[in-house]
Parts: C-alpha cells; structure tokens; sequence
C-alpha cells in the first residue's frame, strides 16, 4: 500500500513573529512541522502497522530549509520524503497542484493523509482541492479511522461536539485532526535512522502543473492586538455578584 502524507513547514506558533514589509514574516524564528500533519504522520505509521508492506512518503512544498521538516516526518514513520522547492508563497489552489503532480509523478496513491489546516494560513481548503484532483472522495476533521473491508472508515468530528461516521472507497484523502490519535515523537535513535533516509529534491518549475483558472495571495499582515478596558466593581458582595451578571448578560452577552 503506498501512503502518502502531505505536510507543510511552518512558523513554530509559539516564537515571537515579526512582521516585514507588511506582507512578510521575520523567518529567522523557528519553522517545525504542522501539528495537525504530526496527527496524519502517526496515522500513517499505525496504518503501516496493520498493513506491513506498505510504505509511507512525506510530500512537502516549501523553501530548502523544509527539509528539516520532511525529516521530522521520516523520524516518526515516514520511509522517504519528497521536497518540491520554491521560495514562492503558494496558495492552496496551487499547493494541490503541485502536491497531486508530485504524487503522480512518484507513484500511485492507496490513500492519502493531510492535517485538517495549517497553524498559519488556516485555509482548511488543500485537501479537498487534491481530493478533487485524483477524483478521490475526502473527509476531514478525522477522529477514528480504520480500514475493513476494503474501505476506509473514517469518523469526523462536526461542531457541536457531534460527529458522522463515513465509509470511503479506496483511494480517498483523509484530513487529520486532534483526536485522530496522540502523536508518536521519535526517540533519538529514530532521529538517527531519519537522517539516513532520501528525500528527493523536485523544483516546482520541473513539474507540469496546470495554472489555476483563479488564486489567492496575502495583501497585508496585521498583528492581533487584544484591547482591554479595566473596570473596578465596587460595592458589597451581593452587588458585586449583580453586576458580574448584567455584565456577562447585557455586554458580553454569554448569559441568558
């Protein structure tokens, strides 16, 4: 079974961002891979498990330095990586293509896995359009998953906290979320291992992708600024009370 995992190289969320240019980030912060992608790699490797002839390549589209990212996947399961490079930005219309063109090129997909979205652009939109790509149904959101049959079944998480149980022909894509499982880190000797595993370097411009009849692009880059107006409540306990009430009932409009 040939299981391709789709990930993506991105600011580690919890570093100190810089904005440049108004479109552009200080990259000189740390670059980890996705976390929800870390979900889809364990998947793969537990999958792998199940189905022990089965191998599993890390698909990244990315500036060089994504390498280190393709590693981190090979270190928790992946057996190769393939890097597409540009240094463009890449909206997800062209991430899919450019990812179903590398697929393509290197095999044939039994099943694909994604994260749900990426911690930076949060686009939720690449999996669908490389599902539509290959003509492959697609889930997202999933929390359970397991092949029988033949098909993959696959429970997604909705809002609300309900949740709807699919059954996907092979191939299918799959977008993985937080509760799918809890990710397995690498130990140091699969560190070891990873570095000894290959990764093939494509260029974008090599690849015959098909332009998108639309895009999208960032026109500017704002820092979230969180406004706070302190206000002290006087007064006894009881009218301390009241007034937490009318606040959380009449301004912040959380209560009924």
């Amino acid at each position: 079974m040939q299981i391709y995992v789709c990930i993506k190289h991105v600011p580690d969320s919890a570093a100190n961002i810089h904005i440049l240019d108004d479109i552009r980030i200080d990259e000189k912060v740390a670059f980890l891979l996705n976390p929800y992608d870390e979900h889809a790699v364990t998947e793969a490797a537990s999958l792998k498990q199940k189905v022990p002839d089965s191998e599993i390549i890390a698909v990244c589209l990315g500036k060089p330095d994504a390498e280190k990212t393709i590693r981190s996947a090979m270190a928790m399961g992946a057996d190769r990586g393939i890097l597409v490079e540009t240094d463009d930005v890449c909206d997800s219309m062209t991430t899919a293509r450019v990812l179903h063109a590398a697929i393509v090129q290197d095999g044939s997909a039994d099943i694909i896995f994604t994260g749900k979205e990426s911690i930076d652009s949060e686009g939720m939109q690449t999996q669908f359009r490389i599902g539509a790509l290959f003509d492959f149904p697609v889930v997202t959101n999933a929390a359970a998953f397991d092949i029988t049959s033949g098909k993959a079944v696959v429970t997604c998480e909705l809002s609300g906290g309900r949740t709807r149980t699919f059954h996907l022909s092979l191939p299918c894509v799959v977008g993985a979320g937080r509760g799918l499982n809890t990710p397995g880190y690498p130990t140091f000797p699969d560190v070891v291992k990873a570095r000894k595993k290959s990764i093939k370097t494509i260029s974008m411009d090599n690849l015959s992708i098909t332009p998108a009849t639309g895009s999208a692009k960032t026109v500017a880059l704002t820092p979230l600024e969180q406004k706070r107006y302190p206000k002290k409540i006087t007064g006894n306990s009881a009218d301390q009370a009241k007034e937490i009430i009318r606040i959380l009932r009449q301004e912040a409009k959380v209560l009924t």
